[in-house]
């Protein structure tokens, strides 16, 4: 399952980790959101113990969200050490999600 990242709680889940790190910035209202919700969530179960998937709610996190200038819905960002290091706006199909993944495993 996804984990669920917060506010309070993106700095050491997703700057600090030792792993790369994939999250979706994504709202409940959002219909391209539910498209690409289970992918993440199939990523999660996929890359446990490699990476790392997580998911911002934007309406429930808006310091990290307005820090990292999210402005659509769906947005996916990957991190490794610390720096945002790949981004996808909009929906994408599961391939290319793990494409981005796998090219800083």
């Amino acid at each position: 399952m996804a984990l669920e990242i917060t506010d309070a709680n993106f700095e050491v889940e997703v700057l600090q980790s030792d792993k790369v790190v994939l999250v979706d910035f994504w709202a409940a209202w959002c219909g391209p959101c539910r498209m690409v919700g289970p992918i993440v969530e199939e990523l999660a179960k996929e890359y446990e113990g490699k990476a790392v998937v997580g998911k911002v709610d934007v309406d429930n996190n808006p310091a990290v969200s307005s820090a990292l200038g999210i402005r659509n819905i769906p947005t996916i960002l990957i991190f490794k050490n610390g720096k945002q290091v790949d981004k996808q706006v909009g929906v994408a199909p599961k391939n290319v999600l793990a494409d981005k993944i796998n090219a800083h495993l």
